[in-house]
């Protein structure tokens, strides 16, 4: 049987990571590393600072006192012997569209995972509500995830409307959209007088055209879009040679 790793960025205590557990149980053996707190937004990080605790807890999980990233790359070389054949993370509170996918920790670990050289799934649901349906979409996948072949260095970014499972309209891959810049923070008086500050809700999007996650999930389906960890623009290389060649 395969053997999954499962993660997150909403603490390991999350029903999303409970729910994700018990929906896959039959399709493999599954250890959990997550962290030990809501890490949501921590994006790539990996702690470099200090030691990290890899703590077993009563119900099979096991607790790390750092960022998503940590956990996968722990609970690759220290939970089992062998390498997981397949990482999951999620699932979510919360989607990861478009530009999410920048600061997400759900999706960073599920990056991590891919490169550290196994197939790997980011999943999400946009909202709090259905994670049965969430969970019985990752049940469909990784059943038929020994028929899926990926690029090198590629993972899939998966989520699923916040709706009864009756109500999923069908499967869509889709590219990422993008929003619009950020509002500006708010700022608040904390009790002692002193003036912090909350970073702003997401901006309204700026491209959700019909092939975009943004608009697959607001019409009811399911958005699966691959993802590569190469961020490099390649059309633009011969542009900033250009440039550069001015000044040669």
């Amino acid at each position: 049987m395969r053997r999954l790793l499962l993660s997150n960025d909403d603490g390991v205590h999350a029903p999303g990571l409970r729910a994700l557990h018990d929906a896959l149980l039959a399709h493999a053996n599954i250890r959990v590393v997550a962290p030990d707190r809501d890490r949501s937004g921590a994006s790539n990080s990996l702690t470099l600072s200090r030691p990290l605790s890899l703590t077993p807890l009563d119900n099979g999980f096991y607790s790390v006192d750092g960022t998503p990233a940590d956990c996968v790359y722990l609970g690759v070389h220290g939970v089992w012997d062998e390498k997981p054949d397949l990482v999951i993370s999620g699932i979510n509170h919360g989607s990861n569209l478009g530009d999410d996918v920048l600061y997400s920790g759900t999706v960073a670990a599920a990056m991590e995972g891919r490169n550290l050289g196994m197939t790997a799934i980011a999943m999400s649901l946009c909202g709090e509500r259905h994670f049965a349906t969430a969970a019985r979409v990752a049940g469909t996948l990784i059943g038929a995830a020994d028929q899926l072949s990926l690029p090198p260095r590629t993972l899939l970014n998966v989520n699923v409307p916040d709706v009864p499972w009756e109500e999923i309209k069908g499967v869509k891959v889709t590219r990422l959209g993008y929003r619009g810049p950020a509002e500006k923070p708010l700022a608040v008086q904390d009790p002692r007088g002193r003036t912090r500050y909350w970073i702003a809700p997401v901006a309204a999007n700026a491209d959700d055209g019909d092939d975009t996650d943004f608009a697959a999930v607001e019409a009811g389906y399911v958005s699966i879009t691959p993802l590569q960890t190469d961020l490099t623009r390649h059309p633009a290389l011969n542009d900033v040679q250009e440039w550069l060649d001015v000044f040669a």
